[in-house]
């Protein structure tokens, strides 16, 4: 346990410092850094490379296996209405339990907090629903989005203008640390004892259609309720001097976090012995060893999310800021794309998805591939909301023709990157996003003197957007070089055919020659 710990942690290490390194360069070169605040983000920055080995171990040895073991009995069963309500029930569960649903809630002031909260939930869990069908009936994921996002666009103009990219947003936050471990081990499991040729391509898209629900849903509720108050977090730097101060701020902040995180584990804890219950699948030793997991994912939370909460959320709000009323506001499109690149390598669903793509693959998708996409989708997409922070651009005219292309691309490509790209938007989109991608953005914004809630927000649904894209055409040229391969192989066997042939051939002469010489 001890050596895969310290691997997770190394991994993480290598995922968070060149976050930490283009934060120390900025703050020296462009916008300077009073002592304490890079003292708070730096010590952020530890607990985060911490909690994300934690959570990614525990996420390993505990969630994983659930969620899988969850899907396997869905495939034994032949209830299909049972089946249909316990994965309903499944997606309100988990979505309630996400701490990354509270940083939507917050933004929303004229909606009762309990009234999104459940909004949301429900959306997850009737999507996570006709994701579950889908496997069973083998029903079109390509078709399946195209008339999702069809709704969610057609919607989208009859929403306040003001309230438009929160509800986007909403699809982002809800795929978060929690969610997508679960969601993507239960897609796994579903389709583990299947042996058609579609089996695997089934196995991805979960998520996708996941992060659709809430969408939606929101957008609903946005014409309902008519929401016109929505508004945002003015982010302030914290005052210290010492590094007791340091201190006392964290520890100050840390029973917040635990109680966020046990209101997100308890549930799924509970679940976990409820299916042991009745399934009974898991032995004694399997059990222990989970039970430590959950433990490791509660730490390893814990710590992720007081990191990034207390140490990166006033840097990223005051670099923003200071860069958007600087004299050189345009050097922040070069900086999005950079700090988009390197920011996604440290959200700590986005390790799982990697290795969960590799090993359903076997191998023919590493996790080096996939960590390449997704960093350049993120840094395309940062890139993209700086110019929209800088210009004022509707976030519709990035988003419409961006999901026409990813939902087009999902006719000529393999249908097994269709589920995966689908996939790697909601998983890109997690607590690095909101918490320092997101106060970057609206202190852009407000030092470039725009409108916070229409050109700022919406800078996670980019985030989400832009994987469908890239991976998709990761998917094009892997199935080139696949038919190109295939090709040479074909040849070099005709090449092969024919020297067998010519052989035989010569050998034939050889002997007709040596019938004659004898007669």
């Amino acid at each position: 346990m001890n050596k895969l710990l310290k691997e997770k942690i190394s991994e993480s290490l290598s995922s968070v410092l060149p976050i930490v390194i283009i934060v120390l360069l900025i703050s020296v070169l462009v916008v300077p850094v009073d002592t304490g605040t890079m003292i708070v983000f730096l010590v952020g920055a530890i607990l985060l490379i911490i909690g994300m080995g934690l959570f990614t171990l525990g996420a390993d040895i505990s969630m994983t296996p659930i969620g899988e073991g969850i899907g396997i009995q869905f495939s034994k069963s032949k209830n299909i209405k049972m089946i249909a309500l316990l994965a309903f029930l499944i997606g309100i569960i988990i979505t309630v339990a996400e701490p990354d649903l509270q940083v939507l809630v917050k933004q929303v002031p004229s909606i009762p907090d309990m009234v999104l909260v459940l909004t949301v939930a429900v959306g997850v869990g009737v999507f996570l629903l006709m994701a579950v069908l889908r496997t069973f009936f083998k029903w079109s994921l390509s078709k399946m989005l195209i008339l999702c996002y069809g709704i969610v666009f057609i919607l989208a103009f009859f929403v306040p203008k003001e309230f438009l990219a929160v509800a986007f947003d909403s699809g982002g936050v809800t795929t978060g640390p929690i969610t997508v471990p679960f969601i993507m081990a239960l897609g796994i499991g579903l389709t583990s004892l299947r042996s058609d040729k579609g089996s695997q391509d089934d196995s991805f898209g979960l998520v996708a259609l996941s992060s659709i629900g809430p969408i939606l849903a929101v957008l609903i509720l946005g014409v309902c309720y008519n929401p016109q108050g929505v508004a945002y977090t003015n982010y302030i730097s914290h005052d210290v001097i010492t590094t007791q101060d340091v201190a006392k701020l964290f520890f100050k902040e840390l029973p917040t976090y635990i109680g966020e995180v046990l209101i997100a584990i308890v549930p799924l804890f509970l679940m976990f012995i409820l299916f042991q219950f009745i399934a009974k699948r898991f032995k004694k030793g399997q059990i222990g060893k989970m039970v430590i997991g959950y433990l490791y994912t509660f730490l390893g939370l814990v710590l992720f999310l007081v990191g990034v909460n207390v140490g990166f959320i006033p840097v990223g709000y005051l670099m923003g800021s200071e860069i958007g009323a600087s004299n050189i506001p345009w050097i922040l499109i070069p900086l999005g794309l950079i700090i988009g690149y390197y920011v996604v390598k440290a959200e700590p669903a986005v390790h799982i998805l990697n290795k969960q793509v590799e090993e359903v693959t076997k191998g023919t998708i590493p996790q080096k591939a996939m960590q390449l996409c997704l960093s350049i989708g993120v840094a395309i997409s940062l890139g993209i909301s700086m110019i929209r922070i800088l210009t004022g651009i509707s976030i519709l005219w990035f988003l419409i023709p961006g999901y026409v292309i990813a939902l087009l691309l999902t006719f000529k490509v393999p249908k097994i990157f269709t589920g995966i790209a689908f996939d790697s938007g909601g998983v890109a989109s997690g607590p690095m996003t909101s918490t320092f991608i997101l106060p970057f953005a609206i202190g852009a914004c407000e030092g470039v003197g725009g409108n916070v809630l229409l050109d700022a927000f919406g800078v996670v649904a980019m985030v989400a957007m832009t994987p469908l894209i890239v991976i998709q055409i990761m998917g094009l040229i892997f199935q080139y070089k696949t038919a190109k391969m295939e090709a040479e192989n074909m040849g070099e066997d005709t090449l092969l055919l024919d020297d067998d042939i010519i052989d035989i051939e010569e050998d034939l002469d050889d002997e007709r020659d040596n019938d004659q010489n004898e007669t």
